[in-house]
């Protein structure tokens, strides 16, 4: 359910965007509070949408369902805010539209910075919560709810609606599902998607090739977009990150290199493929990767050295 203070700040500034023209600092303003929360967005479009409907109904009908018994000064002002003010009790009480339910557009993108973790409600009720270095954009339509990740990981949780199929694009894979809890991972050589909850079909470049996953399971799409068969997963270790952990279990120091360098500046090399091989099994803080590096060479034969450009490389010792 919306929040209904998301709801009271939208119909402001509907008003104030109908009434005046907006200074460059209120509009800045404006476009920060719209890009806060994902309902601020999608209450301002349904007050969009409600207002651009009232142009249908004659224009003695809507003032006689706004207005007050008296004349009053800036009556313009007053009819708008009437407006904005009762719009689902007009749509409604019209037939204009079946309910405030009734899926709209939306479009929104969301990124994290460098270590950052974010959490966005969808106005679907879903939820998504972005790792470190994640870009998704969100293109919610009528019969269809679109997430593209463009980088990184995101933890979906999604709400079950089996009319608008919940659908993930990430580079040539695809994620569909109509409510569930899974996690999908892009990397630059392939997709990773992990269920931890629900079913979700994954598809590659192929729309004949489709891996069914449930609890438990997982699958890959690598660059040519061919989609792996599924395979077991410890998804609570896999998605650890969302507790602030990395969980490494008879990790191959290739995969520990990849994720520790999603939360560092520069990233962590490795030096040769025997060194890649090397497995390690520990825990460590996602906010503290040098603790890892420290630890490293006194639990592997390995040492670690400094490249030019700041980054580092894991080399055999």
């Amino acid at each position: 359910m919306m929040d209904s203070r998301a709801r009271d700040e939208a119909a402001q500034w509907f008003v104030r965007l109908q009434d005046t023209e907006l200074s460059a600092c209120e509009r800045e303003q404006f476009d920060a509070w719209r890009v806060e929360k994902a309902e601020h967005q999608y209450e301002f479009d349904v007050l969009q949408g409600v207002w651009s409907a009232t142009d249908l109904l004659p224009r003695a009908r809507l003032r006689a369902l706004c207005d007050g018994p008296a004349e009053r000064p800036k009556r313009r002002t007053v009819l708008r805010y009437a407006v904005a003010a009762s719009l689902v009790t007009v749509a409604l009480g019209l037939g204009l539209f079946s309910g405030l339910d009734h899926p709209k557009p939306y479009n929104a993108e969301f990124s994290t910075r460098l270590g950052e973790h974010r959490q966005v409600a969808l106005p679907d009720g879903s939820v998504m919560d972005l790792n470190s270095r994640s870009v998704v954009a969100v293109h919610f339509e009528k019969g269809r709810r679109g997430v593209e990740l463009k980088q990184g990981e995101v933890m979906f949780s999604v709400e079950h609606d089996t009319s608008r199929p919940f659908v993930v694009a990430a580079g040539v894979g695809q994620v569909t599902v109509t409510g569930t809890r899974f996690d999908v991972r892009r990397d630059d050589d392939q997709t990773r998607v992990v269920v931890e909850a629900g079913t979700v079909k994954v598809r590659g470049r192929s729309p004949d090739e489709v891996v069914t996953l449930t609890a438990g399971l997982g699958t890959h799409v690598d660059s040519k977009g061919q989609v792996a068969a599924s395979y077991a997963v410890n998804a609570e270790e896999l998605t650890a990150w969302r507790t602030g952990k990395l969980v490494f279990n008879n990790a191959s120091l290739g995969e520990v290199a990849r994720e520790v360098s999603r939360y560092r500046e520069h990233p962590l090399r490795v030096s040769t493929p025997a060194v890649r091989d090397l497995r390690l099994t520990s825990v460590f803080k996602a906010n503290d990767t040098d603790a890892l590096l420290k630890v490293l060479p006194h639990i592997l034969p390995v040492a670690l050295r400094n490249l030019p450009d700041g980054s580092q490389e894991i080399i055999s010792r």
